[in-house]
């Protein structure tokens, strides 16, 4: 069956978008020429809609996705800070990331291309994921200045396991839809012009369920990693350390630049002895 979404919000987006079909809620972010990369505003924005759809007591199941075939969402907007986030980008980063866990309904993830860095850990977080098999999920932080101490990471060994996790964080691969799947990354992969119409059908088949039930079921599982967003909360204060230093700005230059970095350009030289002789 298909849906027809109205756009329904009692706030005014600009980055994103707001509509709601008979007991869902969709929230897409419109940046579809930036990868649907976020800016402060963006989360300061996607913050106010999962509060709203978590209040909304019509509403049963919430769907977040990105505008377009390319990208679910790529991160934040480099264009906005030097390293790393802004300070209004990782305020409200995580603040969205307690709306998502914290509000008494699932959230699906429609993965309907990239999910990178700050996007990909966007979807990780949601109750379920269901993937186009054109997407393309992985993590891009240490080669951009940047790292996601909270739940980017922490939870992350949750879902995939510590090993997975590492070699997810250390190597910043990109996984295919289907290596995704295998690894318990998302719940399901379907053919791009699918997409829609298979998270549509997970929607149906949650509004059918108690919602007291649901709500319920949700607060325990996200009891089970709620010590997590303490970690968050801290690892967000402190990452001004590393975003302040010229590691950092090193290693967003080089990504974005497409330099190559110098691999013991920020290692101790006496550790690798004759390597810096002529």
């Amino acid at each position: 069956m298909a849906y027809t979404w109205e756009k329904v919000s009692s706030v005014n987006f600009s980055d994103i978008l707001y509509e709601e079909r008979p007991g869902v809620v969709r929230i897409t972010i419109n940046r579809p020429d930036a990868f649907n990369a976020f800016t402060s505003n963006t989360m300061k924005e996607l913050m106010e809609a999962f509060q709203e759809a978590g209040d909304n007591d019509r509403i049963g199941v919430v769907v977040f996705t990105g505008a377009g075939k390319k990208a679910f969402c790529t991160g934040g907007d480099a264009k906005e800070a030097e390293a790393g986030y802004s300070s209004d980008m990782l305020k409200y980063t995580g603040r969205v990331h307690a709306a998502i866990r914290e509000m008494p309904k699932p959230v699906i993830a429609a993965v309907n291309g990239y999910a990178i860095g700050g996007g990909q850990v966007l979807q990780q977080i949601c109750d379920l994921s269901i993937a186009s098999e054109t997407a393309q999920l992985g993590q891009a932080g240490p080669m951009v200045g940047s790292y996601d101490g909270g739940f980017g990471a922490a939870y992350l060994t949750r879902v995939v396991g510590e090993k997975k996790a590492r070699e997810i964080w250390y190597l910043c691969r990109r996984y295919t839809a289907q290596e995704a799947l295998d690894m318990g990354l998302v719940n399901a992969v379907v053919p791009p012009d699918k997409l829609e119409e298979e998270v549509d059908k997970w929607c149906d088949e949650i509004l059918a369920k108690s919602p007291g039930a649901i709500r319920s079921l949700k607060a325990t599982f996200c009891s089970m990693s709620s010590e997590i967003r303490g970690l968050e909360i801290m690892g967000f204060d402190g990452i001004w350390k590393y975003y302040a230093t010229e590691e950092a700005k090193y290693y967003k230059d080089s990504f974005w630049e497409k330099k190559k970095p110098d691999p013991l350009k920020y290692r101790k030289k006496e550790t690798f002895p004759g390597i810096y002789e002529d």
